[in-house]
């Protein structure tokens, strides 16, 4: 009996999830959220938001006369 458990336990080595796979996800989604914060505050504002100020944290975006020209 003891030797069956000593062999499970020397062969459980397995397959790890890769830690770069989580970083990536991880990363992706800070991304994501910051991007759409700032393209949030950017857009227009939503009701009872009109005169409220912008985080100084959120860079002012300016639109374009001719986008894509």
């Amino acid at each position: 009996m003891n030797l069956l458990m000593e062999l499970d336990v020397s062969t459980n080595t397995g397959m790890h999830f890769p830690v770069s796979f989580t970083l990536v996800y991880v990363v992706g989604f800070i991304a994501a959220v910051t991007f759409g914060s700032i393209a949030w505050y950017n857009s227009k504002r939503p009701v009872g938001w009109e005169n409220k100020e912008r985080p100084d944290v959120v860079p002012e975006v300016k639109k374009e006369e001719n986008p894509g020209l």
